[in-house]
């Protein structure tokens, strides 16, 4: 399930009339990129933004580019990648993040990324989970 803040709704399930439509998991990696930024101060910001929302599995960095990879409680892939697309920005000043572009995004539903990982073109599983370097 996913954690919610002080006045937000978790994403549990949707009425749509009389049918009530269930959320899904879906794995979620957003890449940004942009000027080159102190690695210290990358990685400060992509561990405050891991603190600030636990949901985070693994970040990767350099120093002109990111990757964050998560699960997100959504209805479906629509709602789950306007939550992605929103994270950076949202996030950019009380995480402290550099102001960096999205470059990249990809969402795909739990069964797929299984079924990659399974079949050893997926993602690497997010092991260890944290913040690291490229």
């Amino acid at each position: 399930m996913r954690r919610t803040r002080p006045g937000e709704r978790a994403l549990t399930s949707v009425e749509t009339g009389d049918d009530v439509v269930a959320s899904r998991l879906w794995h979620v990696t957003l890449s940004v990129s942009g000027a080159p930024a102190p690695l210290a101060e990358v990685r400060r910001g992509l561990e405050q933004l891991a603190h600030d929302h636990p949901f985070l599995l693994t970040s990767r960095y350099a120093a002109d580019h990111a990757e964050i990879r998560y699960w997100e409680e959504a209805r479906d892939l629509h709602d789950a990648a306007a939550v992605a697309l929103r994270l950076w920005g949202e996030h950019r000043s009380t995480a402290r993040l550099p102001p960096w572009e999205i470059v990249g995004l990809e969402v795909i539903d739990r069964a797929t990324y299984h079924q990659r990982v399974a079949e050893g073109y997926g993602p690497p599983p997010a092991s260890p989970v944290g913040v690291h370097p490229y």
